[in-house]
């Protein structure tokens, strides 16, 4: 199994158009699989799901023209409704906080109960070493990204008019890569997280914007004031690093940025703030949030110690079964309902230095990497 890979050039519009054409299938596939998922398990039907989409889309344009654009790309070249790629582009802030509202409702009616605010939030286990860490002296990061097994992803090589060129994942219909590095040596990973403050209606920069804007910033510090130069409308974990040896991940709730260093050679990331009472923040409640606890402190183990690893030492760290299902390498847990079950969609690990991508086409234990370079 291999991801495919889209090739991707010129301006936002011409390279939605290129994506659109390349995946229309993909991209009908993960719209009907969305609009099911919001539909039963968070209660938005199609036509709320378009009227806030469209709602949110003013705010957008104001923040910013070029990704609307590339959506509109997207719509055209896929022969897709516009307001269908924009639920797409805009399903974080719709879905998490919904997520969010679900488990506070629950909480609410049965304060002595598990409530659940859904299996796909705990998903995701994010890593950077430093150069010090790493057999060659380079800057390497990158995740086990958890998600809907039915999700279709992709591998997206493309190039700016100003020459700017970005390598990384995305999913089929969403502008440009959410995991990813860029030929400035900036690189990105994500994890999905909520608090009790998150609101969509806030129509701030929203997240898969920021992706995009990071992964064109042409420094490590253009890129960390994308996420802490303004406030958000939803919470979301961004570790971020660019050569030669700059790494941070924040905590970026709505209101409040949470940054943290490398300690012992390494920096995981999970779903799950370290230390929510001290960033002042209250995270909705949920019985499986310990899976998130477990795989950060899992992987932390196995690249405590500086290393210095290898590329494929690191592989094999993301293969890790520990606590299977619900492991660094995620499969579906039989005790879960078949539609809130998780799988690791893709595993991606990047070399800033080399401007090279390693990613794996679902869980990495079934899957080889596919290598691409920028």
């Amino acid at each position: 199994m291999s991801l495919p890979v889209v090739e991707l050039s010129g301006t936002p519009y011409e390279q939605g158009l290129q994506h659109g054409r390349a995946l229309s299938g993909e991209i009908a596939h993960n719209l009907a699989v969305y609009l099911e998922r919001f539909e039963r398990e968070v209660g938005l039907v199609r036509d709320e799901l378009h009227a806030r989409a469209l709602r949110y889309l003013d705010a957008l344009r104001g923040h910013s023209e070029d990704y609307v654009q590339g959506i509109r790309g997207i719509a055209d070249g896929a022969g897709i409704a516009f307001d269908e790629i924009a639920v797409l582009n805009l399903r974080y802030e719709l879905l998490y906080y919904q997520f969010g509202q679900k488990a506070l409702a629950q909480a609410e009616a049965e304060p002595s109960s598990d409530a659940d605010d859904s299996a796909r939030a705990d998903g995701c286990t994010s890593f950077a070493l430093p150069p010090a860490s790493t057999q060659l002296g380079h800057l390497l990061m990158g995740q086990n990204w958890d998600w809907i097994p039915q999700v279709a992803g992709a591998l997206i090589r493309s190039e700016d008019p100003d020459g700017r060129r970005i390598l990384g994942f995305t999913e089929a219909g969403i502008l440009g890569a959410k995991i990813g590095l860029n030929d400035a040596g900036v690189g990105l990973a994500i994890n999905g997280m909520t608090t009790t403050e998150d609101d969509w209606t806030r129509f701030a920069r929203p997240f898969h914007l920021r992706c995009y804007e990071i992964l064109r910033a042409p420094d490590f510090e253009a890129a960390v004031k994308v996420i802490a130069g303004e406030p958000r409308s939803c919470t979301t974990n961004f570790l971020v690093a660019g050569t030669p040896d700059h790494i941070a991940d924040l905590e970026a709730a709505p209101d409040i940025v949470n940054t943290l260093s490398c300690e012992d050679g390494r920096l995981v990331h999970a779903n799950h703030f370290r230390d929510p009472d001290a960033c002042g923040v209250v995270e909705p409640p949920s019985p499986t949030r310990h899976h998130s606890r477990h795989r950060e402190a899992r992987l932390g183990e196995l690249l405590a110690g500086g290393g210095p690893f290898s590329t494929d030492e690191v592989i094999e760290r993301l293969r890790d079964h520990d606590g299977r299902p619900n492991s660094i390498c995620r499969h579906e847990d039989p005790e879960r309902p078949e539609e809130e079950r998780v799988i690791t969609v893709s595993s991606v690990v990047m070399d800033l230095d080399a401007g090279r991508l390693w990613a794996s086409d679902g869980p990495p234990c079934e899957s080889d990497y596919q290598e691409l370079s920028l």
